[in-house]
């Protein structure tokens, strides 16, 4: 399973530009893996994040901004919800991964299952 962050390369807003990277070093901190896609240089990129944000998250007016995270093709969130994963220590569920063993994430599932 591939993590794709959908960024935008040339953001003129400081505030995407922020979110995209806390999202970027955070799984690169963890050693997760994933593939960082550009709206911004790719139009096949743009046209298909833009596709496959559900209704249910799209902004009331205007285009889903990024960073959008899917898991493949599915869906995972966006900077909200990850951060609020991210507080939650659930990211690995967030993303459709399993947590390591020894993580914070492993270590309060095994608490919920005790």
């Amino acid at each position: 399973m591939v993590i794709r962050v959908y960024i935008a390369s040339s953001s003129g807003s400081t505030a995407i530009k922020k979110k995209q990277q806390d999202v970027l070093g955070f799984l690169e901190a963890n050693k997760i893996g994933f593939e960082e896609k550009d709206i911004a240089a790719n139009e096949e990129n743009r046209k298909w994040m833009r596709e496959n944000v559900p209704e249910n998250s799209r902004p009331a007016t205007g285009y889903p901004l990024p960073p959008q995270i899917f898991n493949e093709s599915q869906y995972r969130g966006d900077y909200d919800a990850f951060f609020e994963a991210r507080e939650n220590n659930a990211v690995y569920a967030f993303l459709g991964l399993t947590a390591p063993p020894g993580s914070k994430e492993a270590e309060a599932q095994a608490k919920q299952q005790a």
